[in-house]
């Protein structure tokens, strides 16, 4: 069966932490702004369309002021760009006319511009338009006609008391309800009407109440048209601000176009509201609230509702998007699945040893855990978050996997931090990826497994909760000893999962306990790694002078400090042992390389050091004129790879002689590649932990752009003269990364086929990768392709 090369199995990744970044098309389709990117995404299927479907928009290094349009046919494509504003562009809205679309765009340069596109790529500045409302800092909602060549202002809408953060119209039975929130926790409904030039005014009855109307004309070719705007009502349910409004879409019924008046809103208080006017009366009412209670969320800048209308979604403060379903049985509203990821960049990732999850941590403060997933009923396997094992208060920079359910961690701080999975986790992850719990807890020593982790008001550290601290207190217990005793630091509440928990979950009950702290750095934590035995983890510190760039070698036994391993004068960038757990490997700013031999002598005389300095380039025999990046080690443990700034990925060795486990002579380890240069600078480097069919060894190679290339490298071309690089292709467009590739992990086990390639399933291998775009990557790869 034939297979492309690189095909993405899953992206995580959240909307962007701002309004107005969410949009559920009529297709089932949320399409929502995650860093420079739009990701496309099916909530029934739990996945980006195509497996990965992102394109780049802008750079998010700059706030621009340039629209972009992009069309579809088989695939997305930019269509073209808008030029005309001179600061950020902060919302925009579309609309078909025939064959073309016009699109309205305002901009922190407090204009509104109107903009006529077509499929001839061409766009203008247009302004016929039937009305316009923009909502503004002045607290008004302010109504625009189209006169002569100019927009002018037809009416100015009062009533809100604060910023105006959401409007939107909605056209039903010959009127247009426009809808207005607002940061005084009010929204207010507006009913536009079209009024005959014949009406005449009637006298007032004092004995019906009307709501007052505002009449303005509209000069359509001499004959003047008249409007009229009244407030329809105000709708008062919120806490705070309300940051977001949308009407349910027109649905198809009794095959006729139908648009029903409910009006869904979203809050900074963690609730979204779905209002509809009541059948007899008319009086607009509450129907369903959804939300959140308790937490340490800031709420909800927008909302979208599925065309159906069985479904509603909002995004957070820290791009979270929170998905409700309505039960077909009943009325009740409950959460759904839905995509998560990391709001800042991803530093650094890796695979628990069997390959069945990845654990990430990013700039976002947080480290997350993602596991494949069946859904009852589907054949499909998707990829969710289940576990949130740390949040912290520093910037997350690195990790290290210690063993199964047991991992380093290292931030904008100087202290490593080693957390360990509790009882509640392994349950919910034999529970949800259909593992046996008996087999995953003999693992995990669950005789002192505490049950959960919570973290202190004001504190750094998750705290273990046990057993005995999930049993309420009497009445009598309940008196409080001290002040501190009124304060409750367990927010933990056990859970029984079948399938991957909602927003507040993984923020309250997925924590980890921290079991140990490490100390010895004397700045901020920058890289670390770990064995294959899992009985020791190296670390390093950011440098600018040799006396603080040392390595530091830690036994997982007893977390004591056993060595340091001092050569670089600058940062080490990259760590990485050896598969054989024989040999240690770093690079640094400063352009080198150290390598380091386990003593062989250690278990006769333990006084000995663990390990001693083996080879290393220097000034004289550096090959890599930039900073190297990244590092990474052979299946074989033969040879290991360097990449660099200088756009340069190099192959050093042998370490070991031809079919021995004899180690060759330091002098020997050189450059056994011919210097690959990609274009870029290479940021990321990994080995495949599989040999080609040909025996021949497979990279990935990640890069500054955010694209991913593989290479096949053949050691035996270049002493014959031939080209030892073969490139194999990479990710494409749509594939790629948008910023800077940070790191890449191959998976050890095999990646697992669909019942098609059932026969080929040994053939297929993943990696994953992390980016400065906020997304980590999950990408399977077919060897027989190669």
């Amino acid at each position: 069966m034939s297979a492309s090369i690189c095909q993405a199995c899953h992206v995580a990744c959240c909307a962007n932490g701002t309004p107005n970044v969410v949009s559920w098309g009529h297709g089932g389709i949320i399409a929502f702004g995650t860093c420079s990117s739009v990701a496309l995404y099916d909530p029934k299927v739990g996945r980006l369309e195509g497996g990965g479907v992102r394109f780049n928009l802008r750079s998010p290094s700059l706030l621009e002021s340039v629209v972009e349009i992009c069309m579809f046919s088989s695939q997305f494509a930019k269509l073209m760009e808008l030029k005309g504003h001179t600061e950020a562009v902060c919302a925009v809205d579309s609309v078909y006319m025939d064959s073309d679309i016009l699109v309205a765009s305002s901009a922190s340069d407090s204009s509104v511009k109107l903009w006529l596109c077509n499929d001839r790529k061409e766009g203008s500045v247009f302004r016929t338009v039937p009305i316009l409302a923009c909502g503004g800092d002045d607290s008004q909602v302010h109504l625009y006609l189209l006169h002569g060549e100019r927009l002018q202002k037809a009416m100015t809408l009062k009533g809100h008391e604060d910023w105006v953060r959401g409007v939107e119209w909605v056209s039903t039975r010959g009127e247009l309800l426009l809808a207005s929130c607002s940061q005084d926790s009010l929204i207010r409904v507006w009913r536009l009407t079209a009024k005959s030039s014949t009406d005449t005014p009637t006298e007032d009855d004092h004995a019906i109440i009307k709501m007052k109307e505002d009449v303005f004309e509209v000069d359509d070719e001499g004959e003047p048209d008249m409007f009229s705007v009244s407030l329809e009502t105000v709708l008062a349910g919120h806490e705070n601000w309300v940051c977001g409004v949308h009407w349910q879409p027109p649905v198809y019924k009794d095959d006729e176009l139908q648009q029903s008046a409910r009006l869904l809103s979203a809050s900074m208080d963690k609730t979204m509201i779905i209002w509809a006017p009541e059948d007899g009366s008319g009086v607009w009412v509450e129907q369903v609230r959804v939300g959140e209670v308790g937490g340490n969320t800031l709420g909800f800048y927008g909302c979208q509702m599925s065309p159906d209308g069985s479904m509603i979604v909002a995004h957070a403060f820290h791009g979270a998007l929170h998905l409700w379903c309505k039960d077909p049985n009943k009325e009740d509203w409950r959460p759904g699945v839905v995509i998560s990821g990391h709001f800042k960049a991803v530093q650094d990732l890796s695979w628990d040893p069997e390959g069945e999850f990845i654990l990430s941590v990013g700039s976002d403060q947080t480290t997350r855990l993602f596991t494949p997933w069946k859904k009852q009923g589907n054949k499909q396997v998707t990829w969710h978050e289940i576990s949130r094992p740390q949040i912290h208060g520093y910037d997350m920079q690195c990790l290290a996997m210690v063993g199964r359910f047991q991992f380093v961690s290292g931030a904008d701080e100087k202290v490593l931090r080693v957390f360990q999975a509790p009882r509640n986790f392994v349950e919910n992850f034999a529970n949800i990826t259909g593992t046996s719990k008996e087999k995953l807890l003999v693992s995990s020593d669950s005789v002192n497994l505490p049950e959960g982790a919570s973290t202190p008001a004001l504190g750094l550290s998750n705290k273990a909760v046990f057993q005995g601290d999930l049993v309420p207190k009497s009445t009598v217990e309940k008196q409080f000893n001290s002040i501190s005793d009124q304060y409750q630091e367990s927010y933990f509440h056990p859970l029984i999962l079948t399938e991957p928990p909602p927003e507040d979950h993984l923020l309250q009950n997925t924590l980890w306990p921290e079991i140990q702290k490490l100390y010895g750095h004397g700045f901020e934590i920058f890289c670390l790694a770990s064995d294959s035995t899992g009985t020791l983890v190296a670390s390093a510190c950011k440098a600018s002078k040799a006396e603080h760039a040392a390595v530091i070698l830690w036994s997982t036994s007893t977390w004591r400090q056993l060595q340091m391993l001092p050569y670089h004068t600058l940062t080490v960038t990259q760590m990485a042992f050896s598969p054989d757990a024989q040999l240690l490997l770093a690079v640094s700013r400063d352009r080198t390389w150290s390598l380091w031999r386990r003593s062989q002598e250690i278990k006769k005389n333990p006084d000995l050091p663990p390990f001693s300095l083996y080879a290393h380039t220097g000034k004289e025999t550096a090959m890599h004129t930039r900073i190297i990046w990244s590092c990474d080690w052979s299946p074989d443990s033969k040879y290991f790879v360097t990449s660099s700034r200088d756009k340069r990925v190099i192959v050093w060795g042998p370490c070991r002689r031809d079919g021995s486990e004899e180690m060759v002579p330091p002098a020997d380890i050189r450059p056994c590649s011919t210097i690959l240069d990609v274009g870029n600078s290479a940021t990321a480097v990994a080995f495949c932990p599989e040999l080609c069919s040909d025996n021949s060894y497979l990279l990935a190679v990640g890069l500054d752009c955010g694209q991913i290339l593989l290479y096949r490298w053949s050691p035996n071309q270049k002493e014959s003269g031939g080209d030892d690089w073969i490139s194999c292709g990479g990710t494409n467009a749509s594939q790629s990364h948008t910023l800077a590739v940070k790191r890449l992990r191959w998976s050890d086990k095999d990646a697992e086929g669909d019942r098609e390639r059932e026969l080929e399933e040994s053939s297929w291998v993943q990696f994953a990768s992390a980016s400065d775009d906020h997304a980590v990557k999950i990408f399977s790869i077919n060897k027989l392709t190669l």
